[in-house]
């Protein structure tokens, strides 16, 4: 490995929100990394190194909303439009005309929808945990709003209303993200039975039902500090909103409804991961919504955060694709 590339450098670059912060190291090939909820660039800590050292310039961001990038207040702001510009504006700023572009869980939508949109700025595009689905089909609000009937209320639509789960999260940011983690973390997820950890009883909150008093093996006391202390400064409304502004994503799609996606792709999802079992059928589609599938993986045992529960694995499985893809 150079000294070249196991340097890790920190900047920001004018974007349409007013910055977006970045984490780059080594040279080559321009790699763009995309965070999910609730996340940062450090999230990709573990692939830096790994596809720097095999080549590539590798770019985290701290997605709009998360930490040293800005935090519009509008929901709005938050539309997959403006987080696509955000993407190209980087690659831009970088230097470079085009990117291959992953992202992990809302990051994995975010790269999907770059790859759409802008085909000829992000050349190949890779997904983690959560696959690719074309835009289009009922509205997103309705749907989640369904998922729980009577008795509970999914995830996705406990989040919708704004302030209302700022006031589960910030009176301790801590325990609330670590049970989160945990819950959706292979070694420490609740057993098969358990309440869904994915939804709230009604009167109730998300973490009543997230696993108490262990780490899942990914996440040392050191990881979690980083995480916390970006939340802790920034808040939890910015990576909300992007939950908040899904139906605003239905309107602004709708051209581009059943769209594939043509580029060079590749996908890995964890084999007890919800995102993945839960939305099986969009792997078996694969043919027609992903016709330039190089390759795609279910990591046996693995849970949601993928890169880091399994990262050598995720590397090899990166840098290999990245091998074909950019050769």
């Amino acid at each position: 490995m150079t000294q070249h590339a196991t340097q890790i450098t920190h900047r920001s670059v004018t974007s349409p929100a007013g910055r977006i912060h970045l984490v780059e190291q080594g040279s080559g090939p321009l790699v763009l990394l995309v965070h999910g909820f609730p996340e940062s660039w450090y999230s990709w800590r573990h692939q830096l190194p790994a596809l720097a050292a095999a080549g590539y310039r590798a770019v985290a961001v701290d997605v709009r909303g998360y930490g040293r990038s800005s935090r519009p207040a509008p929901v709005d702001a938050y539309r997959m439009l403006d987080l696509v510009e955000d993407n190209v504006r980087v690659v831009r700023a970088l230097g470079e005309e085009s990117a291959v572009v992953v992202g992990h869980d809302w990051g994995a939508t975010i790269a999907a929808h770059s790859a759409l949109l802008r085909p000829e700025v992000f050349r190949a595009v890779g997904l983690l945990s959560v696959p690719y689905t074309p835009p289009g089909g009922p509205r997103p609000s309705d749907v989640f709003t369904r998922l729980g009937g009577g008795a509970e209320e999914f995830y996705v639509a406990y989040f919708q209303e704004p302030g209302r789960a700022e006031a589960e999260v910030e009176p301790d940011v801590r325990g609330w993200l670590a049970g989160f983690y945990a819950a959706l973390s292979a070694d420490t997820m609740p057993a098969p039975g358990a309440p869904d950890p994915h939804f709230v009883a009604r009167g109730g909150t998300l973490r009543d039902r997230f696993p108490q008093g262990r780490l899942p093996g990914w996440l040392s006391e050191d990881d979690l500090d980083v995480y916390v202390g970006e939340f802790e400064r920034t808040g939890l409304t910015g990576a909300l909103n992007r939950y908040r502004a899904m139906d605003r994503d239905w309107e602004d799609l709708t051209a581009h409804a059943g769209a594939p996606l043509t580029q060079p792709s590749l996908f890995v999802g964890g084999s007890q991961d919800a995102s993945t079992t839960w939305l099986a059928d969009a792997i078996e589609a694969y043919p027609v919504t992903l016709p330039g599938l190089v390759a795609s993986h279910v990591l046996d045992g693995c849970g949601h955060w993928i890169q880091q529960e399994r990262p050598e694995d995720v590397n090899r499985i990166l840098v290999d694709w990245l091998a074909a893809v950019t050769a």
